[in-house]
């Protein structure tokens, strides 16, 4: 199964000081290094490790992250409404 972060709330994704610079430490960023997080891979091992070890102390302000699992293989993406997120199978549109 993949494991995916996602937010469950009205806001937006976002993580905690504490788990920013956590997920720094994990990856190998420089700490003066600015770094966003909607610059990260949501099925990131270390982001999703995170999330599971600290659980609500991962949660930026606006946010209540959640991690998701689907079947191997799938082709996903994140879907959010007024920053509330689901993952969906990856298809194709048009328009």
């Amino acid at each position: 199964m993949q494991k995916i972060v996602i937010n469950q709330r009205h806001g937006s994704f976002g993580l905690s000081d504490k788990a920013m610079e956590l997920y720094k430490i994990l990856v190998g960023i420089p700490s003066a290094n600015p770094f966003y997080d909607h610059e990260l891979d949501r099925d990131s091992p270390q982001l999703v490790q995170i999330v599971e070890q600290l659980g609500e102390r991962a949660n930026a302000r606006y946010s209540q992250l959640k991690v998701v699992q689907i079947p191997d293989g799938v082709e996903w993406t994140i879907c959010e409404y007024d920053g509330m997120e689901w993952v969906a199978e990856a298809h194709r549109t048009w328009s």
